[in-house]
């Protein structure tokens, strides 16, 4: 696991930040003193990303905004946010400058309008599939499924857990710390086949924040040490 000196002073892209997921890491990451960059498939969308967000933040963070392809190769950490549509089309367009990155994908296979289904792509997870594109030169993991980018944006506990699956049990304890530098709790849930698992809890939650009408319902482990 690399020691918290090391991680600060890597820098992660968020692949779609523009939306309201990739914001809402972003503020934490870049609170917690990470250096992020925005990306988007525009340059003008992302610096205006980065603007809304610096006067949120303030503006003693460590925040850029760029093109997809060009923040992708900057980083160290690339972090996927974009809805699943996307999903296989912005893989396909960062892969020439992913080898040897690490690579965090926070997407959902989810499938208009049956939102509350779990459909799961023929690679068997969005993860797997996101493997099967950047090939055997990135170590992949999956988290921050589950969390609404409601909570993410306020400077209050979540109140839900994050899981991460991965390759390797470097990689997963590596997102964890993302995770715990994000202010989150995070459990390390096994290889990337169980990713399936996580991304298709989305659906679950969807289906309870309609019949509750809320918007930020999610999961936490009970009954092990928290500490």
């Amino acid at each position: 696991m690399e020691s918290q000196p090391d991680l600060d002073k890597k820098v992660i892209a968020l692949i779609g930040g523009t939306g309201k997921e990739g914001s809402g890491l972003a503020y934490r990451w870049t609170r917690a003193g990470i250096k992020v960059i925005i990306g988007s498939r525009k340059l003008e969308k992302a610096q205006n990303a980065v603007q809304k967000l610096l006067e949120i933040t303030g503006r003693n963070v460590d925040l850029r905004g760029m093109e997809n392809i060009d923040a992708a190769r900057e980083a160290d950490i690339v972090v996927l946010t974009v809805p699943y549509e996307f999903h296989r089309s912005t893989l396909e367009s960062i892969k020439p400058v992913m080898d040897g990155k690490i690579f965090i994908d926070v997407a959902v296979p989810l499938v208009p309008p049956q939102v509350t289904k779990v459909q799961m792509p023929p690679a068997g997870s969005a993860l797997q599939e996101a493997k099967e594109i950047l090939g055997s030169e990135v170590k992949v993991a999956s988290a921050f499924q589950n969390v609404s980018y409601t909570r993410l944006l306020k400077d209050e506990d979540v109140g839900c857990d994050i899981l991460v699956c991965g390759e390797g049990r470097e990689t997963r304890e590596l997102v964890l710390e993302l995770v715990a530098k994000a202010g989150l709790v995070g459990w390390d849930a096994g290889p990337i086949n169980n990713s399936m698992v996580v991304e298709g809890l989305t659906s679950l939650l969807i289906g309870i924040n309609k019949r509750f009408k809320v918007v930020d319902s999610g999961i936490r482990i009970t009954n092990v040490n928290r500490e």
